[in-house]
């Protein structure tokens, strides 16, 4: 049986960890050639390492044009197409109305929103007709969180592109979807407890409130990303899936 996505050609902004990594060794396995972009070289180094022969890394800011313009100038001359684009590039940070600062609100949306419009908008040249455009939002854009209306309303943003770049692109066949991840166990997670106690607290409470009962894993979030960027989902388009184990759901 081959492979679902040979011959294809992908592009993940944040790729180099959490679920951008997760998603990039699913296309990898599945035998698409992938670019991963990222802030931080050591990371994408390793990966690339990960990765293996068929991942390329690009030191590249998503809110940078300049960093994204060298990205696709890299994939035009190398592959001359992108079949795939995972807009995945994001940040998290929280203030609650009466706290929010210019600058964390400046920062939110140029590289939670400003990012990811102009990631698809640079790959578009490339992307044959019947491609497929799949941007990561979040189930907090239908939920309040403490501290989270800034980061929620950036993902919000996201979600509604999906619905208007799925008409514009219309006359090209290219879907454009969304993926609403809700609490996903990533590095981002434990790196921001104090402590493996505190860690383990902010765990259990959080599970507590999903119905499955735990939270989810990367590599969930990269099955339903493969299945977007497949034909499997030929027709599927303008949707938010939301891979949450049911928390943004009762």
């Amino acid at each position: 049986m081959g492979k679902v996505l040979e011959g294809k050609v992908a592009v993940i902004t944040g790729g180099s960890s959490g679920i951008g990594l997760a998603i990039s060794q699913a296309f990898v396995n599945e035998g698409a050639f992938v670019y991963i972009t990222g802030r931080r070289q050591s990371e994408l180094d390793t990966a690339v390492a990960s990765l293996g022969q068929n991942a390329v890394a690009v030191q590249a800011d998503s809110s940078n044009l300049a960093d994204l313009d060298k990205v696709f100038a890299a994939v035009k001359g190398d592959k001359g197409k992108v079949d795939i684009v995972v807009a995945n590039a994001g940040i998290l940070e929280k203030a609650a109305i009466g706290s929010i600062t210019e600058e964390l609100f400046d920062r939110l949306y140029s590289i939670n929103v400003k990012g990811l419009v102009f990631s698809v908008q640079k790959a578009l040249p490339l992307m044959p007709d019947g491609a497929s455009i799949i941007l990561l939002s979040s189930t907090v854009a239908s939920k309040g969180m403490p501290g989270g209306s800034i980061y929620a309303s950036t993902k919000a943003a996201i979600r509604n592109f999906a619905r208007g770049w799925s008409v514009d692109l219309k006359d090209r066949k290219i879907r454009v979807n969304a993926i609403s991840p809700g609490p996903i166990n990533t590095p981002g997670i434990s790196g921001g407890a104090p402590d493996k106690a505190a860690l383990d607290a902010f765990v259990a409470a959080i599970s507590q409130q999903v119905p499955l009962g735990r939270m989810g894993r990367p590599e969930e979030v990269a099955k339903v990303a493969l299945f977007l960027a497949s034909d499997a989902s030929s027709f599927v388009n303008g949707a938010d899936l939301q891979v949450d184990g049911g928390w943004a759901q009762i």
